[in-house]
């Protein structure tokens, strides 16, 4: 298998500031590739050196197997990409502007075109000033699917649609993934990632902190309990699965509050010990993905920087 990106010791400065500071990153031919991180980890920065528009610091990149900052024009002929945040010309409509953006890799698929504004439900006839947030992502998402290529990255492309939306978006990965086409997903959804890719590489402060398989990285998909019940901490803590373990307020009832994560393959053992017990209230909420990088890699990034 081909491999499509290959970051080796990848890094770029802003003055003082390392944006990227020695990444590692690796993505083969036709698979979706997650690139998971919060805010300020590193993401965006990779992809702008991925599409050759910000020149590295240090290491070694390519794309397709080409320089992205020397051969940038070769590569953007294969790639179609889709930014978190979609500014669009105020004077074209939503057609005229999928036309533009398709027709610098050669023009839309017409049939393809049609299927996706019917799917995404837009007005391809309003001008671009008229459009949400939402709608303007739609553009460039139509615009990047309308036209096959050999690699997609996308940069939080769901910001700003709703959940019916993501679906549609989500059918359009599949789809050109099953057509050979490799995709790089920069993602705050960690469910967008746990359906879509195939691999995971996590990045924090520049770094990569993880990467490997979805079913590697299960201990990173944990669900955040609160329950109020006369179950002692040392009782609940104890229990394989469970994780950061503590007390919050008594109850006005004498109960006490505990809080603790429990790993997915571990939930229904440690209800079932709850359930022995008596609850005055419960909550399970799967924690975001900033609470997921400080629990597991806060102090190994510090530590390392």
């Amino acid at each position: 298998m081909d491999t499509v990106i290959e970051a080796v010791g990848l890094a770029k400065k802003f003055g003082r500031v390392h944006a990227l500071d020695g990444l590692d990153l690796s993505i083969d031919e036709g698979e979706v590739h997650g690139f998971l991180g919060p805010n300020g980890a590193g993401k965006s920065t990779t992809l702008r050196v991925l599409l050759g528009l910000t020149k590295r610091s240090g290491g070694s990149v390519s794309v397709l197997g080409l320089d992205p900052w020397r051969d940038a024009v070769a590569i953007h002929r294969r790639l179609a990409y889709v930014p978190g945040d979609v500014s669009l010309w105020p004077n074209l409509s939503g057609g005229e502007t999928i036309d533009l953006l398709a027709g610098m890799r050669g023009g839309a698929d017409q049939v393809r075109r049609k299927q996706l504004v019917d799917d995404f439900e837009l007005d391809v006839k309003k001008h671009a000033r008229s459009y949400s947030k939402g709608n303007r992502q739609k553009v460039a998402l139509i615009a990047a699917f309308a036209r096959r290529a050999d690699l997609y990255l996308l940069d939080e492309p769901t910001s700003g649609l709703d959940p019916v939306m993501e679906a549609v978006f989500r059918e359009q990965v599949r789809r050109v993934r099953a057509e050979g086409a490799t995709v790089l997903l920069s993602s705050h959804i960690l469910s967008e990632v746990e359906e879509l890719c195939d691999r995971v590489t996590i990045i924090r402060a520049g770094v990569a902190v993880e990467r490997g398989t979805l079913s590697e990285m299960r201990h990173l998909t944990s669900t955040a309990f609160t329950v109020v019940t006369d179950a002692p901490l040392d009782t609940i803590a104890s229990l394989p699965g469970v994780l950061h373990a503590s007390t919050g307020d008594q109850a006005a009832s004498g109960l006490q509050t505990l809080h603790f994560d429990v790993s997915t393959d571990a939930v229904g053992a440690v209800t079932a010990v709850l359930a022995g017990h008596r609850i005055e209230a419960m909550t399970a909420t799967p924690p975001s993905l900033e609470e997921l990088f400080l629990r597991h890699y806060g102090d190994r990034v510090e530590a390392a920087s």
